[in-house]
This record gives structure tokens, C-alpha cells and sequence, in this order.
């Protein structure tokens, strides 16, 4: 008997097609990135940042497709490199700021991009700033914005008391330093009602990161429902998709995510989302050398140039950096040359290292070095290298 294999749907194939080209995207991301390991390690030029742009643009251009025409802005805070903002460039609707640098960072290479400007603690020069979005943060802001009379489209960035169990960040949900509660908002609609300069246009509500998608949409139907009550239909959803450290394959489903938010949107909104870690964190590697191993007290440790000064995540965030798999040895843990003991890439890596070996860590496209402690000890800066562009 000859079996029959039923067709395949287009959306079917087109999961399936992007699956793929995720799958080749990734073997990219491996074995050019390795070769050019090496290849830096014999010129000396170790430690050294590696960015795959080529896996940068096919995951960028899967989740544009996966969303449909919800917006997505790219938060710049994950990583202002200028490479990885010209791919991003082509494909998100815009950049989110958080200060007056940023800004100034992305409207020198694109004038005319559509930015937003959120952040807590903005100063009067960044409150006057010439951007398409303000995200609000408090009244008080509010009223600085309406005293300068300078005109802005503004979006209210609402704190709601909403549960985020399972978050790895709170920034809503309860008493935080971010947006404003429920009543602040109403204090704020009294103050917008009795001029026009300001434009209301929307509300901002950036709760969580480290969620799945069933839970982001969740909070996207509270936060609509909030939206809806106040009569507004612009609403940025913030970004906050999860990422996996401990389990680098496991993504964030955004399939699952854009099909949710097309079936939560109502005719005349317009839903925005700003993800950055969850955009460019898998086309980073982070690549040094063994310095020296050694014993302390029956512990086998490796040290190596860099450390937490370059990538400071791991320290951050207590997990180990994922790295390239090597031969197998005796539990390693694999530390930095700082004068500190949080100066920990990763502790017990069941891997083979001696001094001189090429160590390449994985994940490192988001929050690395754009925030570590660069000047702590005075050591060489790493360098900056790209492939695939």
C-alpha cells in the first residue's frame, strides 16, 4: 500500500521554510565564527567580540514575518553596535532610546527613523527632544514637558498591578522605580485634557522580561483591556521575550506570539513591541584564550583574558556563559583576570582547557559589553569583528 502524505498548508510551509533557514543560519553562526577564532588567536588579537550579521539578519527578518504588521521597534540598550543597527535597520519600524547618547547614537546614522524615548530620570534637554514617541514615566515629567511648551506626541507609560511570576526582571507589577500606577495615569489624562500641545497618543506598558509567549500574551490582554477603558489605541506592548542561557535552543515562539496578538487586536489599534536581547543576543560570541589553569583546594579553575570587564552578563544574572562545546575533561570553572570573585564566566564546565586553548562563548550579542565595567583594572578593550555582512 502506498501511503499518503497530506500537502502542506502555506503557513505549513512557511514555518518550515524559516525553520530551515534558522537551522542553516545557526550552522552558520558556528563554523565561520570558529574559523575566525582561530584565526584571531594566531594574530594575537584575543579577547575579541565576534558578531555573525548574516544570522543577525535571517532571525531579524523571522520575527518581522512572524509578527505580521504589529510594529517592532528595536530597544538599542541591548546593543548600539553600529553593524548590528545597519542590519536591524532594514527591518524594524524603529529604535527605542533610553537617553539623550542613545539618541544621539542612532539619529546620526538614521535622521529619519522613527525613535522612541522612554526611561526613568530623563533630564529637561531630553524631555524637548525631537523623537516620534515620548514615553511618560512619571507626572512629574509631565509637567516639566508642559511648562517648556515645546509640542510631542506622547505615549503614558502605566505600571500595572499585575502578577509576572516566572519573570527575570520585574518592572512592573507592583511598587518599581517604572511608569506610573493607575492613578498617576488619571492625573495625567487631567493634565493633558486642558491643552493640545501635548498629544496624547497612546500608553506604554513594559511589565516583564524573561516570559514565554502564552504569558506575554496574557499580560497583552490586560494591558489592552486597561488600553481600551481609557479610550486609546496605541499601545506598546514593551518587549521582555524570553531568552534561555541554560538552554540556548529553546527560543522565544514568536510565531505563537504575532498569531495571539493578531487574535487580541481590535479594528483602528495599532500594537507596537520593542524586544532587543531576544533580537540580537544569538549572533554574539565572546572569544579569549587560557591564560594559565590551576588547583586552589581541590578546584580546577582556567583563567583567561577578559572576563566579566568585556561580558559582564554572566555575572549580572548568575548563570554560566554558554560556550562552544570542546573535548571533555575534569569540571572547570572559568574565570576572568580581575581582582574580584564575581569576575566568573562560567563554574564547572565539564571541559578540557589547558593554557593557550581558544575558549568562545556563545550569546553574546545582548547586554555584554555595552555594559561592563570597562575601565576596572585598566585592561585592553576586546576587539570587533564581523562575518556574513
Amino acid at each position: 500500500m502506498t501511503a499518503v502524505v497530506p500537502a502542506q498548508s502555506p503557513a505549513e510551509n512557511q514555518a518550515e521554510n524559516e525553520a530551515q533557514e534558522q537551522g542553516r543560519a545557526q550552522e552558520r553562526a558556528r563554523t565561520p565564527a570558529s574559523a575566525l577564532a582561530l584565526e584571531l588567536a594566531a594574530a594575537g588579537r584575543l579577547p575579541a567580540f565576534v558578531y555573525d550579521l548574516a544570522e543577525l539578519d535571517a532571525h531579524v527578518r523571522s520575527v518581522r514575518a512572524a509578527l505580521g504588521d504589529v510594529e517592532l521597534y528595536y530597544a538599542v540598550k541591548a546593543n548600539p553596535d553600529p553593524e548590528l543597527l545597519r542590519v536591524l535597520s532594514s527591518h524594524v519600524d524603529g529604535f527605542e532610546v533610553a537617553s539623550g547618547g542613545e539618541l544621539a547614537h542612532v539619529r546620526a546614522s538614521y535622521p529619519d527613523k522613527p525613535v522612541a524615548l522612554g526611561g526613568p530620570g530623563k533630564t529637561d534637554e531630553e524631555l524637548v527632544s525631537e523623537v516620534t514617541r515620548l514615553h511618560v514615566e512619571s507626572t512629574g515629567e509631565l509637567r516639566r514637558l508642559l511648562a517648556s511648551g515645546r509640542a510631542a506626541d506622547v505615549l503614558l507609560r502605566v505600571n500595572l498591578d499585575l502578577p509576572v511570576e516566572g519573570a527575570s526582571l520585574a518592572m512592573g507589577g507592583g511598587a518599581t522605580p517604572f511608569g506610573m500606577d493607575p492613578a498617576a495615569i488619571d492625573e495625567c489624562l487631567d493634565l493633558l485634557s486642558t491643552q493640545d500641545t501635548v498629544r496624547l497618543r497612546g500608553i506604554h506598558a513594559h511589565l516583564a522580561s524573561g516570559l514565554d509567549a502564552p504569558r506575554m500574551l496574557e499580560l497583552a490582554a490586560a494591558i489592552l483591556e486597561y488600553a481600551r477603558g481609557l479610550g486609546v489605541t496605541e499601545i506598546n506592548l514593551g518587549g521582555g521575550m524570553a531568552v534561555s542561557y541554560t538552554d540556548p535552543e529553546r527560543r522565544f515562539d514568536w510565531h505563537a506570539y504575532g498569531r495571539g496578538l493578531a487574535e487580541l487586536r481590535r479594528p483602528g489599534e495599532v500594537l507596537r513591541v520593542e524586544p532587543g536581547r531576544s533580537l540580537t543576543v544569538y549572533c554574539g560570541r565572546y572569544v579569549t584564550r587560557v591564560i594559565d589553569v590551576k588547583r586552589v583546594h581541590g578546584e580546577l579553575f582556567a583563567v583567561v583574558a577578559g572576563g566579566t570587564h568585556h561580558i559582564r552578563t554572566p555575572a549580572t544574572k548568575g548563570h554560566n556563559q554558554p560556550l562552544v562545546d570542546g573535548a571533555p575533561g575534569e569540571p572547570v570553572t572559568i574565570v576572568g583576570q580581575l581582582c574580584t570573585p564575581k569576575d566568573v564566566l562560567a563554574r564547572r564546565v565539564p571541559i578540557s582547557l589547558e593554557r593557550g586553548d581558544v575558549v568562545e562563548f556563545t550569546m553574546a550579542g545582548a547586554y555584554a559589553w555595552n555594559i561592563s565595567h570597562h575601565s576596572f583594572l585598566m585592561h585592553p578593550e576586546p576587539g570587533f569583528h564581523y562575518i556574513g555582512g
